[in-house]
């Protein structure tokens, strides 16, 4: 059994030399990197999100990580994607990261969907709303 079973959605993320700080392991900051990655990679070509001129952009509201084991370069990191809670106009994810060691941090990522010329909340709809939907925690 794997660490990211309960994620629906997973994808190799891997690590860069430049991740790595003085102590010799992947700085905290990475980790967000990574999720946001796993997430803006996933609204792109499951969710059809244009993030370059659609009508509707997602920002960050909140984001939270905890470190359960160090992740250092090279190694390859697995990140797992679900969705905790889909509302009409945002959506908290669950996140975890992998190596083959374990589970290294779990965390979750709230996006507000915005209309990108008033930063009003915009519905989700459509295909961004389907691929959400289908990363739905039971």
């Amino acid at each position: 059994m794997s660490a990211l079973d309960a994620y629906p959605h997973r994808r190799v993320l891997g690590t860069r030399w430049a991740d790595n700080d003085i102590y010799g392991h992947v700085n905290n900051v990475e980790y967000y990197a990574l999720f946001d990655t796993l997430i803006n990679a996933y609204l792109i070509k499951e969710g059809g999100l244009d993030i370059h001129a659609g009508d509707v952009i997602g920002v960050c509201a909140a984001s939270q990580c905890d470190y359960h084991a160090a992740i250092a370069f090279p190694e390859d990191v697995t990140g797992g994607l679900r969705v905790a809670k889909l509302g009409r106009s945002s959506v908290t994810y669950e996140i975890g990261l992998a190596t083959d060691s374990g589970l290294a941090a779990t965390g979750s990522f709230t996006h507000v969907f915005v209309d990108r010329a008033t930063r009003r909340p915009a519905p989700i709809e459509g295909r961004l709303r389907d691929a959400l939907q289908r990363l739905v925690r039971d």
